[in-house]
């Protein structure tokens, strides 16, 4: 069969208000023939039935990746496009990223993300090392999070601004991107130890080992809001939490909790330092919070109902 007339299923995980799931669905809709699966993670109000569209519901919310794989269980897509509830695509966007599998059948695939402002962000990444992990946990370096040296260190391709052909990454932020599905149920689907974060890189690393290429395609491109409703303090314990996870399945979860204890110390002084300033900040109130970040690590499965995916 031609790549060229081959399927695509679309995922959308869902939780929280319809009304963002909605407009992507009416979006796709317009012109897209392939399937739609609609994974409702057990959300305070059940998402509608939509003519057309497959509703999968959970009796439990558990994130990201099962909500993911509970819809995927029923994709007959050759392949899978994953997206969240809150981007707003081209209509056409699972033809031109079908039209790219055409010339790259098996890759995983990632378009250029743009942010609410229209910036480009840098959704193609290198792997996780505890180096960039600690330097973005450092409060002393986030004023300079926008410069190009800082990007580097924290695992950002600085390529993407300015790439314009198909470009060979490490791996590919997961609010959108094509995978063929027979990779994708190969290696079983995405992790759910995973609550939310991380799953995409843990996803990319297992294809990678069976030689999946992960490619960004800076001339396919989706706005994404970015945050949904979810609480900051919840995803940044989200977040964190999945970085442990990833640690502990690749390796460093000893290294990677001790660096971090590391820079809240730096953090800790670094605060005492604003606050002798005149900055309105409680350097001990901070540092047991990121401590308790590093080291209550709770099971995914025990974290809240989740928002959006940022």
């Amino acid at each position: 069969m031609s790549e060229l007339t081959k399927t695509v299923t679309v995922l959308i995980p869902h939780y929280g208000h319809p009304g963002p799931t909605l407009a992507l669905i009416g979006i796709l809709k317009a012109s897209s023939p392939h399937q739609i699966v609609v994974c409702d993670d057990c959300s305070p109000a059940p998402f509608p039935e939509v003519a057309g569209v497959h509703v999968v519901r959970r009796e439990i919310n558990g994130g990201f990746a099962a909500a993911v794989n509970s819809a995927a269980r029923i994709a007959s897509g050759d392949y899978l496009l994953i997206l969240n509830s809150d981007l707003d695509i081209s209509p056409s966007l699972p033809d031109e990223l079908l039209r790219v599998a055409a010339e790259l059948p098996s890759a995983v695939l990632g378009p250029r993300i743009f942010d609410a402002e229209g910036n480009i962000t840098y959704s193609a990444r290198r792997w996780p090392t505890i180096t960039n992990q600690t330097v973005e946990w450092l409060t002393p370096l986030a004023r300079w999070r926008h410069r190009a040296w800082m990007r580097r260190l924290l695992g950002h391709e600085q390529s993407v601004l300015n790439s314009v052909g198909p470009m060979a990454v490490d791996w590919l932020v997961g609010a959108a991107f094509l995978v063929p599905a027979s990779e994708f149920r190969a290696v079983g689907g995405l992790d759910e130890q995973f609550y939310m974060n991380s799953e995409e890189i843990d996803l990319q690393r297992r294809l990678a080992e069976r030689g999946v290429k992960r490619i960004y395609v800076p001339w396919v491109s989706v706005l994404h809001e970015g945050g949904g409703s979810s609480d900051p303090a919840e995803r940044r314990r989200w977040l964190v939490n999945s970085q442990l996870v990833y640690a502990k399945k690749w390796g460093g979860s000893k290294r990677l909790r001790l660096a971090l204890t590391t820079a809240t110390v730096v953090n800790l002084a670094w605060n005492g330092l604003r606050r002798l300033r005149g900055v309105r900040v409680e350097p001990l109130t901070v540092a047991r919070e990121e401590l308790s970040l590093i080291w209550d690590h709770r099971r995914q499965g025990d974290a809240p109902e989740s928002g959006t995916r940022s």
